[in-house]
């Protein structure tokens, strides 16, 4: 099956022009409110993303899940998000790119309170096909919320993409700190339930918003495929670079608290707070390396060669590699 990239938008309120000048003038009240709406896009995913990293493993185990499947329960999250994005953006002419985002963010809410009810579900496979079936359905909202966000970014700022995207990742970078310390503080103090039921609620309120700030767009078709672009090396260098960060990422998600739990003896509330050590960098470093970006093309490939090497060392140390010949502590 052939599957097409995000195609080109046009907005109905005929500000293309608009969006195009925007960044030399000033930004528009079109482009302010399309801020907004994707700010609060980003932040959500990665708050929902998150908040299940300092105490959804072990509550897992206790419900007869082995770490194998733990890792499983968070890799289908991954793997949803990635085909729902390839489906959702063939169809996305079809479907309208406002309402895929508003139909994603319902459809992620709904989700999000269902999971927090799950510690009541039997233990054991019960448990444990809910817990797929209900992070897949929720990955697929979010696939439809961020494939719609970041084709209406590109087209609202076509000429400062990389600066956008940057400063939108503040907010990513914002959801990545705030859910591991919240979550684990809200399930410390009140259990398993209350962290999922404020996130769901909050994303639920975020659906009326998002329908009244952002503006209405069509999307027009491309001929475009997808498994073209793949046909490119630089392309799949850089789809191999989105991967292998990705994993390292949920990785973390998987093993870091069952370890520090086991190890440490932490609460959920400070395996919260290490996990910042991730997500703060992150979100400083994002905005000024997309300006960087975009004022110097010329820093683009160093910056992905640099980061990557600089990741590379940072789990080598993590672990710590057996050549670094560094014992670990209460090993």
């Amino acid at each position: 099956m052939d599957l097409n990239v995000s195609p080109p938008l046009t907005e109905n309120r005929g500000s293309s022009e608009s969006a195009a000048d925007g960044p030399r003038r000033g930004m528009s009240k079109t482009q302010i409110l399309t801020l907004i709406s994707m700010a609060s896009v980003n932040f959500s995913s990665m708050i929902c993303y998150s908040i299940l990293g300092p105490f959804f493993p072990n509550e897992a185990v206790k419900k007869g899940a082995s770490q194998t499947v733990v890792g499983q329960i968070f890799g289908c999250y991954a793997v949803c998000n990635l085909i729902g994005a390839l489906v959702l953006g063939k169809y996305i002419v079809q479907i309208g790119a406002k309402f895929m985002l508003i139909a994603g963010l319902f459809v992620s809410s709904g989700c999000t309170i269902m999971f927090g009810l799950l510690d009541k579900a039997p233990a054991g496979a019960t448990f444990i096909a809910l817990c797929f079936i209900v992070r897949s359905l929720d990955a697929l909202g979010f696939a439809a919320a961020m494939t719609s966000s970041f084709a209406i970014t590109a087209k609202i700022f076509p000429n400062n993409v990389a600066t956008v995207l940057g400063s939108l990742e503040i907010f990513t970078g914002l959801g990545l700190i705030l859910g591991p310390p919240v979550g684990g503080w809200f399930y410390h103090s009140f259990g398993y339930e209350v962290p999922f039921m404020l996130l769901g609620c909050v994303l639920l309120i975020m659906v009326p918003f998002n329908i009244y700030v952002l503006p209405s767009i069509e999307a027009d078709p491309s001929n475009d495929s997808f498994f073209g672009l793949l046909t490119q090396i630089r392309v799949v260098l850089i789809c191999f670079v989105i991967f292998t960060l990705s994993s390292g990422l949920g990785f973390i998600d998987a093993t870091l608290s069952l370890f520090a739990m086991k190890t440490f003896n932490l609460t959920s509330g400070y395996v919260g707070l290490i996990m910042l050590g991730l997500s703060l960098p992150y979100c400083l470093a994002s905005p000024l390396i997309g300006y960087f970006t975009d004022k110097y093309p010329v820093t683009r490939n160093a910056f992905t060669v640099t980061g990557g090497i600089i990741t590379a060392a940072g789990f080598f140390l993590l672990g710590p590699a057996p050549f670094f010949h560094i014992s670990s502590y209460g090993c």
